[in-house]
């Protein structure tokens, strides 16, 4: 019953009829309505309420120096007002103490659904083979050693072995790979990946809460919970203001024998400036930050990110666009680059295949037109068989090629493996038994990347690579971009062990885009989800999404992290200014409880001011 008070007393609505209130407890006595100063009471009674609450939990609640608090120093000021007959000194303070508290909450608050929709992913049921019959049964029915049966489309749901069968699965959501990997009898297979193409019968070897998936939630779940907020600068501060201020105001009383010195100084060393200084200048930055198509879920992330030293990142969907495109035909025979894309298209037309796919639509992209196969056979995972005007069309893998009976030369060989070490994929195209051209695919870097890290260095930041890619196309890329530090062929938990490496040294920044990549989002001191392409739960996970993919944001943003740092650090320096003053004044008796708390009120406008300026400040790109 208590909360539900505090907190209804502690929201917009109840703190904006205060500040009404307050405001005519200002104005009535001074337009001749001398009764109006008594309206103070409600706010006093609407904003102290929830001050008094946070004081006592404080104190109640934390160890040490921590129960000091700065809503221990203002509600003492609030009180001594009081006591005193200043109402509006003991609104007025309240009442900007609770302005600071709901700007705070705003700029701290975070997306809780990412984690769910992890969770979704986990598959309800399994097709469990017993006495050559298949049984779907719940996932949590599945037990180690069981025989599974999984078709195309379908999502594996424990981990295991395959036993019978080929195809190519989607593992992007353990490893971010661009490409579906091709799996045969002895491979072993994960939870939550997509079966592509061949059906597949599989031994079941981890499942339930020992499944990869269901680790891959309990690293985002764990991530999650060591996130300790950062501690208010206000009661970082509180913990010697308190005891100056009481000091100050004491001596004060004792030397002046006026009690109303005493309280002035109370009320003008209450640090409702402070208060203000890191929610005001946040909310700004994450006003400016959205103008550009930066979303940033939390004040917290934008402090860390200006003192970020190091960012890692992935590469498929974030230093990449993520989608494969035809990058080199090479004609191994007298037949042109237009006739081999289009005898490897059209051989292609039927295939579901991505590099399959990825051929037909380049040939689209070029205006070439395809031909219908009078014949169409797919081996999953390994290439397809086609007849085109009578002649016999192989595209595939060197492994596939070779299953025909043709044999790969010197020449084609030294460009296969030119290619692997350029980290793209090989189609083999062969005519009647005889190898007459290869096709490449890639992904493509882009095209600000470069820029992008360079101008990360002039900041002195470091740039890293966390993939789940092969080492020569993590490399291949990374020299692309100018990143010298590549880590690759990464599981989750290994870009996890990886990011906590990289904080014992620096704070790190990680960006992403995969489900693969949420757990480390969520470990990094700052994470960063490419959210125009990224999967909702990456976006979720992250403390940063850049909404339209675009990578110069990202020096834009540690920009405003410093930007945003020094402009809260001005703000304080400003206040403490004011409030040096604004003391010295109060024992000489210059000021008393309502102007103190005026002058007290002007420091807290300049540091809005700040904040204002903050939310116009220009990106030197």
């Amino acid at each position: 019953m208590v909360k539900k008070t505090n907190d209804f007393l502690a929201g917009w609505p109840m703190t904006a009829v205060g500040g009404v209130f307050l405001l005519a407890s200002f104005v009535l006595p001074r337009v001749g309505v001398a009764w109006g100063e008594q309206l103070a009471w409600v706010c006093v009674v609407i904003c102290g309420i929830p001050l008094l609450y946070l004081a006592i939990r404080r104190i109640v609640q934390n160890k040490g120096i921590a129960k000091i608090s700065s809503a221990l120093l203002i509600s003492m000021a609030m009180i001594a007002a009081i006591c005193i007959g200043d109402l509006f000194a003991a609104g007025e303070v309240a009442f900007i103490m609770e302005i600071g508290a709901l700007l705070e909450d705003m700029t701290t608050a975070r997306a809780r659904k990412g984690l769910r929709k992890l969770i979704a992913l986990t598959p309800k049921t399994g097709r469990v083979l017993r006495e050559g019959r298949e049984v779907v049964v719940p996932a949590s029915e599945i037990c180690r050693g069981d025989l599974l049966r999984i078709l195309p489309g379908e999502t594996i749901p424990v981990d295991g072995v395959i036993v019978v069968g080929e195809t190519s699965v989607d593992q992007s959501v353990m490893t971010g790979e661009s490409l579906p990997v091709d799996k045969a009898k002895g491979d072993a297979v994960f939870a939550g990946t997509i079966n592509r193409y061949g059906s597949i019968d599989i031994e079941a070897t981890e499942v339930g809460a020992d499944s990869s998936l269901s680790k891959l939630i309990r690293m985002v779940e764990e991530a999650d919970r060591k996130q300790a907020p950062t501690q208010r600068i206000a009661d970082r501060w509180a913990s010697w203001l308190v005891p100056v201020a009481l000091l100050i105001a004491i001596v004060a009383y004792l030397i002046t024998g006026d009690i109303v010195r005493g309280v002035t100084v109370l009320v003008v060393f209450c640090p409702c400036a402070l208060v203000l200084a890191t929610p005001t200048a946040i909310m700004a930055a994450i006003g400016q930050a959205t103008k550009h198509g930066v979303i940033v879920k939390s004040g917290e992330a934008l402090e860390k990110m200006g003192k970020v030293k190091t960012v890692a990142f992935d590469k498929t969907g974030t230093l990449t666009c993520g989608k494969l495109t035809v990058s080199d035909l090479i004609s191994l025979t007298d037949i042109s680059e237009e006739e081999l894309l289009k005898l490897a298209a059209s051989a292609e037309s039927r295939s579901e295949h991505p590099l399959g796919k990825a051929i037909a639509e380049g040939a689209k992209e070029r205006g070439i037109q395809t031909e219908e196969p009078a014949e169409f056979h797919m081996s999953p995972g390994k290439g397809v068989t086609a007849l085109l005007s009578g002649k016999r069309i192989h595209i595939g893998s060197e492994k596939f090629i070779g299953e025909q009976g043709i044999t790969a030369d010197e020449k084609a060989e030294k460009i296969l493996t030119q290619l692997r070490a350029e980290g793209k994929a090989a189609a083999i195209a062969a005519k009647d038994g005889k190898i007459i051209g290869v096709i490449a695919l890639s992904d493509v870097l882009r095209p600000e990347a470069a820029k992008m890290i360079s101008r990360l260095r002039e900041m002195d930041t470091d740039a890293v690579l966390l993939t789940g890619d092969n080492r020569q196309a993590a490399e291949y890329f990374a020299g692309m971009a100018g990143i010298k530090e590549v880590r690759a062929e990464l599981l989750p938990e290994e870009k996890v062990s990886c990011i906590a490496g990289l904080k014992e040294k620096d704070s790190v920044c990680m960006i992403g885009d995969g489900v693969n990549d949420a757990p480390a989002l969520k470990t990094a001191d700052v994470g960063v989800a490419m959210g125009a392409m990224g999967s909702d739960i990456a976006v979720e996970a992250a403390d940063v999404a850049l909404m339209t993919d675009d990578l110069r944001l990202v020096p834009y943003l540690k920009w405003l992290g410093r930007e945003t740092l020094s402009t809260i650090k001005a703000a304080i320096t400003l206040s403490m200014t004011i409030n040096f003053f604004a003391v010295t004044f109060s024992v000489l008796g210059v000021l008393n409880p309502t102007t103190g708390a005026l002058v007290h009120n002007a420091g807290s406008c300049f540091v809005v001011l700040l904040a204002a300026l903050l939310y116009d400040r220009r990106y030197p790109d």
